[in-house]
């Protein structure tokens, strides 16, 4: 397993991205997966990747985490760096 970590950047704006830390697996095509990650020293395990798609510049992520919560994580080709842009609670 491959594993890379960020930093958690506290409190932000609205419209602003959060950094994360990401553990991933890396598949049999190299391609990064997110298997868990961490807001501040809250571990959160993915349990299922809902969607992914490419952009320019990013890799999305949809998941839902262990804690029922939907996600969009998003890592930067460039820079490497993971972010949380957007999370929602069902219910």
């Amino acid at each position: 397993m491959r594993r890379r970590r960020w930093r958690f950047a506290g409190r932000q704006r609205h419209n602003e991205s959060v950094d994360v830390r990401v553990d991933c697996y890396s598949g049999h095509r190299g391609e990064e997966t997110p298997r868990r990650f961490y807001l501040g020293e809250r571990r959160v395990e993915v349990a299922e990747v809902i969607d992914r798609w490419h952009g320019p510049d990013h890799r999305y992520f949809k998941v839902r985490g262990d804690d029922g919560v939907q996600y969009i994580l998003r890592h930067d080709y460039e820079s490497q760096r993971w972010e949380l842009i957007l999370l929602t609670r069902e219910g």
